[in-house]
Parts: C-alpha cells; sequence; structure tokens
C-alpha cells in the first residue's frame, strides 16, 4: 500500500500548508487512525437515481465504504466511511441570490473534493457561496468522524469530531470537537470544542459554550483515536450493524414499509419499527423500536431508538433520539443527542426546535411544552429554565437576552423566522409534504434507487486506491 500511504503523507502536508497559525500539525490525529487493512474491507457505491445528473470521478483516491449520489468528482483524498450526497444540488438555469441580484447557473453544480481527508463524514445540500455556484469545493481539509459539512464550501481545515459546518465558507480554520458552525464565512478562526455559534449579520448573534467537564464526558477525542464518551460509545456500538449494510451488495429494511417512504438499502431498520408515508431513511441511519410518522425523516448517521415521531419531524444529520416523542413538526439539529429512558421519557411539544448539538440526557422524565427553542445541557426539569425559551418570547427578544450558557444578540423574530423558513424548505425538500401536493422530494425521488459498487485494487504498490475512472448517465 505503498501509495496509499503516500497519498495520506501528501493530504497532511497539504492541510499544514494552510493551518500553521490555528493549528500545529494534523500529522498525529491522521497519520495512524485508519489501519492500513481497512482501506481494502469495502466498496466505493454510488446511486444513480432518474432525478439527478450523475457524474462520479475518482482519481488517485481511496473511497472505502463511501457513498456518492449526484455529481461527485474526487482526486488524490482519502474517504473512509464518508457520504456525499449531491441530491440538492443546483442544475444549470437554476439561479442564486447575490445582493439583489438574480445570476444564472451555467452548469450543473459538482461537488469536488481535492487534497483531502475525510472519515465518517457528511456532506450534502449545496455551495451556498454566490461567488462559486458550480462547485462545491472542498480541498486541503481534515475532517474526523461524524463531521458534517452541509452547505458549506471548505478549504485548508480541520473539523473535529462531531463538528458541523452550515451554510458557511470555511477557510484556514480549526472547528473544534462538537462544535457547530453557521455564520456564513471563517477565516483564520479557532472555533473552540463544544461552541454551538449561529450568525446572521446585521440580524443576529447566538453562542452556546458546553462546560469542559461535560464535553469531557460526551465526547472524548485522542489524536490518532476515535472518539470517545458517552456520544461516541454510543454511537460504536451500532456502527457494525452499519458496516454490515455496506458489506452486502443488497440490504433491505427489516419491516414492511408503506408505498411512499424511501428506505435505504445502507440503512439498518429493526425490531418493532413502523414507517409512515412519506418518509426517509437515509444511508447510514439506524432506527430500532421507533415510530415514523407521516413526512417525518432521518438523516445519515442518526439513531432512533425507541422514538415517537408522530409526523413531519426532522431529525438532521447525525441526529440522535432514544425513548423520546415528538410532537409534530419538531426539529432535530444536527448530531443533537436526546436520550430519555423507558422510566424517563423525554417529551417535545409540536413546532418546537432543537438546536444543532443540544445534550438531553435525562435522569427524571422531562416534558417540553410547545413552541420552544431548546439547547445546552438538559438532565432534569429544573435544567428547562436555562436551556429553553418559548419560541413567542425569544421573537420578542431586541437587545440581548442571556440564560445559563446560552448568548443571544439581536433580533429574535429574525431568527425564528428564520429557523421556521429553512425547516419548511427541509420538508419539502425531502418530500415529507408530497402528499399536500407540493412537489416531489427526497422520499419519493430516490424510492427507486439504484447503485454500483466501485472496487480497490487489491495487490501492488497501487493497493488500496481505487483505479481512476468516471461513471456518467
Amino acid at each position: 500500500m505503498e501509495q496509499l500511504q503516500r497519498l495520506i503523507g501528501h493530504v497532511i502536508d497539504r492541510a499544514n500548508l494552510h493551518l500553521k497559525e490555528p493549528f500545529t500539525d494534523v500529522g498525529p490525529y491522521v497519520r495512524e487512525l485508519i489501519p492500513l487493512p481497512s482501506f481494502t474491507r469495502q466498496g466505493a457505491v454510488y446511486a444513480f437515481t432518474g432525478h439527478h445528473p450523475a457524474r462520479y470521478v475518482i482519481r488517485e483516491s481511496n473511497a472505502a465504504g463511501s457513498y456518492f449520489l449526484g455529481q461527485c468528482v474526487v482526486e488524490r483524498s482519502v474517504l473512509f466511511q464518508t457520504d456525499v450526497r449531491g441530491d440538492e444540488l443546483k442544475c444549470k438555469g437554476d439561479t442564486v441570490s447575490c445582493s439583489g441580484m438574480k445570476v444564472p447557473v451555467q452548469d450543473h453544480e459538482v461537488i469536488h473534493v481535492r487534497n483531502s481527508y475525510l472519515v465518517n463524514t457528511l456532506v450534502h445540500s449545496n455551495c451556498h457561496d454566490p461567488g462559486s455556484p458550480e462547485v462545491f469545493d472542498i480541498r486541503d481539509t481534515i475532517a474526523m468522524h461524524y463531521a458534517n459539512i452541509h452547505g458549506s464550501p471548505i478549504r485548508g481545515s480541520y473539523l473535529g469530531p462531531f463538528a458541523t459546518v452550515d451554510l458557511t465558507s470555511v477557510q484556514d480554520s480549526v472547528v473544534g470537537t462538537f462544535s457547530y458552525v453557521q455564520a456564513g464565512e471563517l477565516y483564520r478562526e479557532r472555533v473552540e470544542d463544544g461552541c454551538v455559534w449561529v450568525r446572521a449579520k446585521d440580524k443576529f448573534e447566538c453562542r452556546y459554550t458546553f462546560d469542559r467537564d461535560v464535553l469531557e464526558r460526551y465526547v472524548r477525542f485522542k489524536p490518532g483515536g476515535e472518539p470517545g464518551g458517552i456520544i461516541g460509545d454510543f454511537v460504536a456500538q451500532r456502527k457494525s450493524d452499519i458496516d454490515a449494510r455496506f458489506d452486502m451488495a443488497e440490504g433491505h429494511p427489516d419491516v414492511p414499509v408503506p408505498e411512499r417512504p424511501s428506505v435505504s438499502r445502507f440503512a439498518v431498520v429493526k425490531g418493532n419499527a413502523r414507517i409512515g408515508s412519506d418518509v426517509l431513511v437515509a444511508q447510514r441511519a439506524y432506527v430500532e423500536d421507533t415510530v415514523m410518522g407521516d413526512g417525518s425523516n432521518a438523516q445519515e448517521n442518526c439513531i432512533l431508538v425507541g422514538a415517537n415521531l408522530e409526523g413531519r419531524d426532522v431529525t438532521a444529520h447525525g441526529g440522535k433520539i432514544v425513548f423520546a416523542r415528538l410532537g409534530k413538526n419538531v426539529f432535530v439539529g444536527f448530531n443533537s443527542f436526546l436520550r430519555g429512558s423507558s422510566d424517563h421519557p423525554l417529551t417535545i411539544g409540536e413546532h418546537s426546535i432543537v438546536m444543532p448539538h443540544t445534550i438531553a440526557d435525562l435522569d427524571e422524565a422531562v416534558d417540553i411544552p410547545p413552541r420552544h427553542l431548546v439547547y445546552g445541557y438538559i438532565r432534569n426539569r429544573a435544567d428547562l429554565a436555562a436551556n429553553t425559551v418559548s419560541l413567542d418570547d425569544l421573537s420578542r427578544c431586541d437587545g440581548e437576552l442571556k440564560r445559563g450558557n446560552l448568548v443571544f444578540r439581536g433580533k429574535g423574530a429574525a431568527f425564528v423566522h428564520g429557523f421556521e423558513h429553512r425547516i419548511e424548505h427541509i420538508l419539502e425538500a425531502n418530500g415529507a409534504l408530497f402528499a399536500s401536493g407540493h412537489g416531489m422530494g427526497h422520499a419519493q425521488k430516490n424510492a427507486n434507487i439504484s447503485h454500483s459498487v466501485v472496487r480497490h485494487i487489491t495487490e501492488g504498490a497501487l493497493q488500496g486506491l481505487h483505479p481512476a475512472m468516471e461513471l456518467q448517465a
């Protein structure tokens, strides 16, 4: 595997060129991260539908156990068990808005990954940089376990385990472990571990930072190893079931599903699970003993166990819901960890918003009323005062609001309206509103999907690399 080892060294060097100031050396984080034999155990999967432009190009790279959909180009990169989902890329003839102007898209957008190392990472949405409408660029970047790159072109940066960059252009920056950033732009910044940061220029800024002892308990990470802690261990306990789906060329859900859901053959659905209509269960999702009401979803790396989603509930990438009941139209943000138990269930009222990277790990039953913003760290009912706020109260804020570790400055109405508008867009894009007369979304477009498996080279100096190729339909 001589060339594969050289490739890993090349990617480390490219990232280090950008990260001299905010970071010293990514080498210890990457060099021994994945045992070399693991790069030859699984092939890459490319998915075809009749609804998305299809093009897959790979050169001088390894993409073991990774999943691709839409227009994707991978060059001189290592993508290990990573999902590159291009079902929301812009198409030729679409327009993007910039400073009041409508700019036409000249060609179908492509996700282009170069000189990067992504492990168990999710890449989704489309490039939200109006200066690059046709290319969603990921370059010279290291993304660790269960990071999310969502609509965020990124160059020369490092994302820690369970980090999320969302609708943000990122360059020469470090986003720490279990941090979430939706800030429009990051340039030469270091976002501390456990920071949840949402900013809309001239409108509002919202920050929450986890206490260090809480973060250490839930997400522990040492260079060169896998993430541990309560959340890391919880994910690891179910990983073998997900891996088994990718070991099989054809997997199928273990429970009956109605006519209009999209349950990926690379998802795990088991036990006493019930799947409603217009439901999306993406690859690498894990659903056990859970009711998914009509129009609900479970995106990549989501884990739902003993949960009840009444309908049109959004579980964003990496969200985990255990022994919880969600009223209708509840949004659970990226990488959130919501865990009740059979003795201490969690109930969240309808039209509530759970902020990305929220932790609710209960030692008593908790009932959150409808239309509340939920954030931070919740163990019991007493914690609700510092970690929830009604959306109506937040909408009336025009200045500063401090609750627990949360600091909000600006116009609360803009924050609430922006979130609610985005949730409606997500529901429509997922196909949750199809029965109400809206157009097809992912749940309908991905229902009859086909796959090609691309294998690696098995011997010689190129062992572990995938052969250079281009698939196009």
